[in-house]
């Protein structure tokens, strides 16, 4: 079963965890701020005819006759957008990543849920095919792990910009865009995360893979069949082969990598034979939370 109790007790130790050490959660050092009626103070600002006298700083007015009215800071609550990959090579693994992803989605919202962000999760192939509306409370927990249980892997061929653009054309606010998928799109992972940024999200990349993936151990005739699109094909593999396989596989890892660094961007690479609690653990640790 894909949650069951302890993953449920698991949920509730990475949340205890994730408030401990950010006096919060592991979002809430993102939330952003607003100037508005909050209690926090930022600056003044001339008073104008009409402006609510309640926020005069008479200190000012009394000390130098100047007419001028506080500002304050107010919190705004975190958005947190998880775009799931379910296509077909998702399926692919032991265990397969889509049962991995399907849970650090569970997990990294549960921490959110736990402390009143607002989370959605966006279900995409070549294009969205469901969503889990923005929802806020930890209540909404077991409504979240139904969705994600009852998710198949379905579709063709990755593609991140049309799924992002679909996504972008909604009227949403911005806010953390947590993209969970192993990036094998034909047209590359780039054209979609490139729209995220330039609408100001914040995207996170969390990019999985199957260690056969990256190091396949079969040779001689053999007949290669891509799960996504249904096609097959019958090559020879060599030792020679294997090796521009392996080389290849490690290039495009460290292409990933290297956009995210370059663009300040959240990145998390891993195996399927991580748990998913370790690999929550291990983004906090590279968030500077757990020691």
């Amino acid at each position: 079963m894909l949650f069951d109790s302890t993953f449920l007790s698991k949920l509730e130790y990475l949340s205890l965890v994730s408030r401990r050490v950010f006096r919060g959660s592991l979002f809430a050092q993102r939330r952003t701020m607003q100037f508005g009626s909050g209690i926090e103070f930022a600056d003044h600002r001339e008073y104008a005819a009409g402006d609510d006298l309640r926020y005069l700083d008479w200190n000012i007015y009394a000390r130098h006759g100047e007419y001028l009215l506080k500002r304050f800071q107010e919190e705004q609550d975190l958005h947190v957008y998880f775009l799931l990959d379910c296509s077909q090579s998702m399926a692919f693994g032991d265990p397969c990543k889509f049962d991995l992803a399907r849970q650090l989605v569970a997990a990294l919202a549960y921490v959110a849920l736990a402390d009143l962000e607002r989370i959605a999760v966006v279900a995409f192939t070549d294009r969205i095919i469901a969503d889990f509306p923005l929802t806020r409370g930890k209540a909404r927990i077991l409504s979240l792990l139904d969705f994600l249980e009852n998710l198949p892997t379905q579709g063709v061929d990755t593609d991140l910009g049309q799924s992002m653009r679909e996504f972008l054309r909604r009227k949403q606010r911005s806010g953390l865009a947590v993209v969970v998928s192993d990036l094998f799109a034909p047209k590359g992972f780039e054209p979609g995360i490139d729209q995220l940024r330039h609408r100001r999200y914040e995207p996170h990349v969390i990019q999985l893979h199957d260690r056969k993936e990256a190091d396949p151990d079969f040779l001689g005739d053999v007949e290669l069949y891509d799960v996504e699109n249904a096609s097959t094909r019958k090559v020879t593999v060599t030792e020679s082969n294997l090796r521009t396989y392996r080389r290849l596989f490690q290039e495009y890892q460290q292409r990933v990598e290297v956009y995210c660094r370059n663009y300040g961007l959240g990145c998390t690479q891993a195996t399927t034979s991580i748990a998913f609690d370790d690999l929550v653990l291990r983004m906090m640790r590279a968030a500077g939370a757990v020691a």
